[in-house]
């Protein structure tokens, strides 16, 4: 039995950009290798196959995948990852004049918005962006967005408290859960702990780990999907590259 070739895109008009010069800006390949991957029907627009290089799109409203993952073409959009400091508002701005995120952002142009928030005292990956959609999507619970977290509490860490919070603990507004928990490091009666879950519930982590007896003396956010923190300093704010952003819509599904 023979596999039928997917049916080519069918642009409603010629207006806009050549996909090769597309893919190439957006830093996918050379426009000759781009023509190449056009010819192989390994590139999609709209949800079709693309399979001639005559194709001219609009790269503000194409979605365009390449084996699968989504490329983002659409200089319009921002996609920055800030490592937050303690002590820092959760916010773009503050009445009171109290130290804020939208203070990294002041020689930024455009509306920037940060996709979910960290409490005043917990440090790490926040994600800023005016990409609507996907920031929807990734706060919304439905797409169980893995977080991970690195949490200094009061130890020493019993060997069933990664199970008990596996199977999930009863707090005041209902049965939480970790995907993960693995005890790091241990000190006199230091512990440091990593946990990964999807809840998006307030104070969530610090929540958890007070109850069943650990409260959190240092709280960082490390990672958010595949996106993670390496090198960036409190405070530094740099721009996702094209495989994070794209990881960022495989997960939410776009």
């Amino acid at each position: 039995m023979t596999s039928e070739r997917p049916a080519p895109y069918k642009a409603a008009n010629q207006e806009g950009e050549r996909l090769q010069k597309v893919l190439s800006r957006a830093g996918v390949a050379s426009r000759r290798a781009a023509e190449e991957m056009i010819l192989e029907g390994r590139v999609e627009v709209n949800g079709e196959h693309v399979l001639e290089l005559g194709t001219r799109v609009d790269p503000e409203t194409a979605v365009i995948h390449v084996d699968g993952s989504r490329v983002m073409v659409n200089n319009n959009l921002t996609h920055l990852l800030l490592n937050k400091p303690t002590g820092i508002l959760c916010t773009m701005s503050d009445d009171k004049g109290r130290p804020c995120i939208g203070d990294y952002l002041r020689e930024r142009q455009g509306k920037l918005f940060h996709v979910g928030r960290l409490d005043q005292d917990t440090e790490g990956l926040l994600l800023i962006t005016n990409d609507g959609e996907l920031a929807n999507r990734l706060t919304h619970p439905s797409y169980e967005v893995r977080k991970t977290y690195m949490a200094e509490v009061v130890g020493p860490i019993p060997k069933d408290l990664g199970k008990r919070l596996r199977d999930g603990v009863e707090l005041d507004d209902g049965l939480a859960k970790v995907d993960s928990f693995k005890l790091v490091d241990t000190n006199q009666n230091k512990a440091l702990v990593q946990l990964v879950l999807h809840e998006g519930r307030k104070h969530i982590v610090r929540r958890l780990l007070k109850h069943v007896g650990h409260p959190v003396e240092r709280l960082v956010r490390t990672r958010i999907g595949d996106i993670q923190l390496t090198s960036e300093r409190p405070g530094a704010i740099r721009p996702l590259n094209r495989q994070e952003v794209g990881s960022l819509y495989k997960i939410v599904g776009m």
